[in-house]
């Protein structure tokens, strides 16, 4: 990060968590879809933090499901090309963790046209949904870390000297991005110490909504913190 930069702690609510946004398998946390103004800001660069919040859809509000710290920024092209991440590219009929994989993106050479790959966000006949192709798309860029700390259904209630990294109570409708920690490092990096100091780097618990489904879901005997 360059001195003349500061640091950023973007946050959100999030009203669905099925592994997809953001993805936390395989070793990296990637945030390819959705929260296309966090993706596109032109504040946001390499070492900004970015934490999900739960929400009163998935009954944990206030709780926090993920905190990442953004470690590469890179395009769609990019994404998809990378050897590192082939398996974040989706397999409909497979696991959980590979159905909802967000490597789905990528550009035509011929056309220019951005290129919706089968996905959670397809319709449901594999058919392009524009609505997901376009918000998504406007995100620009894929955000990846290594150093992130993933709960999902069993989101933490951060200890009181930290809740300043919570959502104010008085802005929690909609998707409106946070970013009144602009600039307050030493708050930023208390708050990511904390996180080091109390858990492990990667995978606590598994997407919220997962129990939909009603299916076997994390296989105990694969480290899904691997690559």
């Amino acid at each position: 990060m360059l001195n003349s930069e500061v640091m950023n702690c973007y946050r959100y609510k999030v009203h669905h968590d099925y592994g997809f946004a953001p993805n936390p398998f395989w070793g990296f946390m990637t945030l390819a879809t959705c929260k296309g103004q966090i993706r596109r800001s032109n504040s946001l660069h390499v070492g900004d933090w970015i934490v999900g919040f739960g929400s009163v859809a998935m009954g944990n509000l206030g709780r926090m499901i993920f905190a990442m710290k953004v470690e590469e920024i890179i395009t769609f092209d990019e994404y998809w090309k990378d050897v590192r991440f082939e398996c974040k590219k989706p397999v409909l009929n497979g696991m959980l963790v590979q159905l909802y994989g967000d490597n789905v993106y990528h550009t035509d050479p011929i056309s220019g046209r951005v290129i919706q790959e089968k996905c959670a966000h397809t319709n449901e006949d594999g058919s392009a949904n524009e609505k997901h192709l376009n918000r998504d798309s406007a995100g620009k860029n894929v955000l990846i870390s290594r150093t992130f700390y993933y709960f999902g259904d069993h989101s933490v209630e951060l200890p009181r000297e930290y809740a300043y990294i919570c959502i104010p109570e008085r802005n929690v409708r909609g998707d409106i991005q946070y970013t009144d920690l602009a600039g307050e490092d030493d708050k930023i990096t208390a708050f990511a110490n904390w996180l080091s100091e109390t858990y492990e780097v990667g995978i606590h618990g598994e997407p919220c909504n997962w129990k939909e489904h009603g299916l076997p879901n994390l296989d105990e005997s694969i480290d899904y913190n691997e690559e």
